[in-house]
């Protein structure tokens, strides 16, 4: 028995017997060789990069099956933390917020940039904070790239979580203190907002 549980425009993911399985959609307007190529390399890479970040954060520990461009890793029965967040107490979300922020300060002081650091790839299950999805991550020594992940993660909270948005943020930023070099990444962060700016 299937169930499917997200359906996007990179993959599709399902539980079966107990464990969720992401499948790699092929792009039909590739040519199916070089589709095959890139979706074996991102499937690769991304499971390299869950199994770096589960033994160092909560995140799911992958089963590795390269064959059919799949992903096997244990199904989280938690709540998705975008859609729970605003329903505690205030209190409980700053805790939280700076949970995340010791997690973020972890992955990137190993070097592992999640890539789509939001609250919709975080699961909450009895008090711990699953990181998940790691599709767009990679491996980066680049303060900058370091940078452009706490930006993600800060309009995430300001789009989904904005009636606390900026003390959810400080305490956030409380717990990413924990990396060492902190403070040229947030040096940075105030670069790639302003580049943002003059985008605009």
């Amino acid at each position: 028995m299937e169930k499917i549980l997200q359906q996007g425009a990179e993959a599709i993911i399902y539980l079966k017997d107990s464990k969720v399985i992401k499948d790699r959609i092929k792009k039909s307007y590739r040519i199916p060789e070089l589709d095959d190529k890139i979706r074996k390399q991102r499937t690769k890479s991304e499971t390299n990069l869950l199994e770096k970040a589960s033994k160092i954060i909560d995140s799911p520990k992958p089963n590795i099956i390269f064959e059919k461009n799949k992903i096997q890793m244990p199904f989280i029965n938690g709540e998705k933390l975008s859609e729970c967040l605003d329903d505690f107490p205030l209190k409980k979300q700053r805790e939280i917020c700076r949970k995340i922020g010791e997690n973020t300060a972890t992955l990137h002081a190993a070097d592992i940039i999640h890539g789509d650091l939001t609250t919709s790839n975080m699961i909450l299950k009895e008090g711990k904070i699953f990181f998940v999805d790691f599709g767009l991550g990679f491996i980066s020594k680049k303060i900058e790239d370091k940078a452009v992940d706490i930006h993600l993660l800060k309009e995430a909270l300001e789009a989904k979580h904005f009636k606390n948005w900026e003390v959810l943020l400080r305490e956030f930023l409380k717990g990413y203190e924990k990396y060492f070099e902190h403070k040229k990444v947030l040096e940075q962060l105030k670069k790639v907002e302003m580049r943002g700016r003059y985008r605009h």
